[in-house]
């Protein structure tokens, strides 16, 4: 009797404690693993791109000399850019960059892009071709386009003397040296963006094409009703890139500071290459990480400006 009383009691409370020590469910425990996946990437951009970016945009309303000497100063570095005929016009010459250098890699890109995007022959090695100078370091392009550019005896001007030209100084006259820095961008980054377009060429369906010459399409009614709107996301995303990098001078900082060093007459200065002037030549860090702080607010201005006008890459202006 004493049994039979005894065994309900015992299988009620087993289930109870299998279910204490089981601990987190089988979603709790993926999501436990997924977040312990995160942490060293999270921890990474904390420590090493957001702190530091804080501390840059801190650093603007200092006065800082290099040797541990700090000194508040409010607005003052920000009322100095407004006043700087040297950061006015190093910010005109990235205007200008900007304005030439997007839609010539914009052209450039597609149009290697659809040059290339056909079958034929060696057609892996003309792609090839294209692409190379991209994987090529920029201090190696920038020496050698500098030795191609040099007065009288460059590549360009020899050429330019063989068939009855007479040569020019490209990189010491300031009237050609920043479109001399910009041709020699486009050739090291068309290679690039031709393979981005290139892909998007790839996603376009065949059969789009075979309607349109049945229909008796010619190329360019294809190129702008079919190619062109079903290349949107593409587009979008490499004005984006071109835009940002070009605003920012990821790709030209090494160009200038090899060929021409922001010279002649600050004509090549882009705004990056004027910040890096006043933080580690004349160590004025608190006034170059304002600049800094300024040359980041346009870049997001640009970007939610983009996003906004194009809703996202499908372009639509309604």
């Amino acid at each position: 009797m004493n049994v039979s009383l005894d065994a309900p009691s015992t299988s009620t409370k087993r289930p109870a404690a299998g279910r204490a020590r089981q601990g987190l469910n089988h979603s709790q425990r993926e999501a436990l693993a997924a977040y312990l996946f995160i942490l060293p990437d999270a921890l990474g951009l904390l420590i090493f791109v957001a702190l530091p970016m804080i501390f840059s945009l801190s650093l603007g309303f200092f006065s800082v000399n290099g040797f541990g000497g700090f000194q508040f100063v409010g607005l003052k570095n920000y009322q100095r850019m407004l006043v700087d005929p040297l950061f006015l016009k190093s910010f005109w010459v990235t205007f200008v960059y900007v304005l030439i250098l997007v839609p010539a890699l914009y052209v450039t890109g597609l149009g290697l892009a659809l040059l290339v995007n056909r079958r034929m022959p060696f057609i892996g090695v003309f792609r090839s071709m294209f692409f190379v100078p991209n994987v090529v370091s920029l201090v190696v392009v920038a020496l050698t386009w500098q030795v191609m550019l040099i007065d009288k005896v460059g590549f360009v001007n020899r050429l330019l003397q063989m068939i009855g030209l007479s040569g020019y100084s490209w990189l010491g006259d300031p009237r050609t040296a920043l479109y001399s820095v910009l041709f020699v961008t486009v050739w090291f980054l068309m290679g690039y963006y031709m393979i981005i377009f290139m892909s998007g060429l790839q996603e376009i369906p065949k059969e789009y094409y075979d309607a349109a010459r049945i229909d008796g399409a010619g190329p360019w009614s294809v190129f702008f009703r079919i190619t062109l709107p079903l290349l949107r996301p593409t587009s979008f995303f490499v004005l984006l890139v071109s835009i940002v990098s070009a605003v920012a001078g990821s790709q030209a900082f090494d160009l200038i500071y090899v060929m021409t060093r922001g010279g002649p007459a600050n004509s090549t200065s882009l705004v990056i290459f004027y910040i890096y002037q006043q933080a580690f030549q004349f160590n004025n860090y608190g006034y170059a990480a304002a600049m800094a702080s300024f040359l980041v607010l346009i870049l997001l201005v640009i970007t939610v400006t983009l996003f906004a006008l194009t809703k996202g890459g499908r372009f639509h202006f309604t």
